[in-house]
This record gives structure tokens, C-alpha cells and sequence, in this order.
């Protein structure tokens, strides 16, 4: 395989997530906060409140230990990344890839768990592009890498209507879309 095509994953998939969603979270303004979201349970500022809470949750999950938490008020990029650092951090000790972490609905190495948490971090910037008028082309080849792995990991049975299951059903990409795209129609998105 060419260097170029190799499948990165883990951390690596993760530190671009969070650069990604990072550069649309850098486009919201004031008046964005109470728009819809493709997630219809969330605003922006609940969506924020979502991203910023879940790399709280990895850290914590990834190393079993309290890592702190969001302070929920203030700059809305330095809670982003201040929990990005700490996600990032925790991931990135000693033997956390392989280690085995119990998540209650399922056993993960934290490898896995890191490509979980990307792909949560990349496709909910994509949903925060889609609410805030972004372009949604983001990282391609992390959006196909991504796409690649949820096509394998994610099964019917975690589908469902919104609110009922973790994801919605597969909606079919229009003609010429993006990865990122691709991705967010995969996991239920309108595109």
C-alpha cells in the first residue's frame, strides 16, 4: 500500500477531528447559538455543548480516571480546546490504545474508542457547518476514512428514529458529494 492510502486511525484520526470541527466552531457567531441543528434535539449551542462534553467523556472514559470537566460557560473556542487538549492528552498516555475499557454497552480497545470519538467530533462539526451556512467539504480523507470504518462498524440494529437509537437511517448521498457528506448521509444525516 502507498504511504499516502495508509489508514491512519486513533489518535492521529482524532487530533484532525478536533482541527476540523475546531475551524467551524471558529465561524460561529452570537446570533448562531439558537439555530437548528441537523440534530433536531440540539441548537448550536447545545450541539457545542455536546462536542465539548463528549471529548470530556473519552478522556475520562479512556483513562478511568476524573480529568475534570467543562466549565459550560465562557469562550466557546477555549472550552473547545481545553477539552480537546485533555482528550488529546488522555489519549496519548502510555498503553491507552490497547488498553481494554469496559463502556457499559460494550468492551473497546482505546484505539477504538478513539475512532469513536473522532468520528462523533468530525461528523458533529459537519452538523455544526450545516447549521451555521459552512461549506460541509471538510478533511476529505479523514471524512473517508471515517466513512470506511462506520460502513464496517456500525450496524442496523444501532438505527433508528432520533432520540430512539444512536444513529438515523441511511440516507442516500446526492450525485458528486463530498466524503464528509457521504458520512453524515451514512449516519442519517439529510444532505
Amino acid at each position: 500500500m502507498v504511504e499516502s492510502q495508509r489508514d491512519e486511525s486513533g489518535a492521529g484520526q482524532l487530533g484532525r477531528a478536533f482541527a476540523s470541527t475546531r475551524r467551524v466552531l471558529a465561524g460561529v457567531r452570537p446570533e448562531h447559538l439558537g439555530a437548528a441543528t441537523p440534530c433536531g434535539a440540539w441548537d448550536v449551542r447545545a450541539l457545542i455543548d455536546h462536542v465539548v462534553g463528549s471529548a470530556w467523556w473519552g478522556a475520562g472514559a479512556v483513562t478511568g480516571a476524573d480529568v475534570g470537566e467543562d466549565p459550560a460557560s465562557g469562550d466557546l473556542l477555549a472550552r473547545y480546546d481545553e477539552s480537546a487538549r485533555v482528550a488529546l492528552d488522555a489519549f496519548a498516555s502510555p498503553g491507552v490504545m490497547t488498553r481494554r475499557i469496559d463502556l457499559g454497552f460494550g468492551v473497546f480497545s482505546g484505539a477504538e474508542l478513539a475512532g469513536m470519538v473522532a468520528r462523533d467530533q468530525f461528523t458533529h462539526g459537519w452538523d455544526l457547518a450545516r447549521a451555521i451556512g459552512h461549506s460541509t467539504d471538510l478533511d476529505r480523507p479523514l471524512a473517508g476514512q471515517l466513512l470506511v470504518q462506520a460502513r464496517a462498524e456500525i450496524l442496523d440494529a444501532y438505527r433508528g428514529p432520533e432520540g430512539d437509537a444512536l444513529f438515523g437511517p441511511v440516507v442516500e448521498p446526492p450525485a458528486g458529494a463530498c466524503p464528509a457528506d457521504r458520512l453524515a448521509a451514512f449516519l442519517g444525516r439529510s444532505v
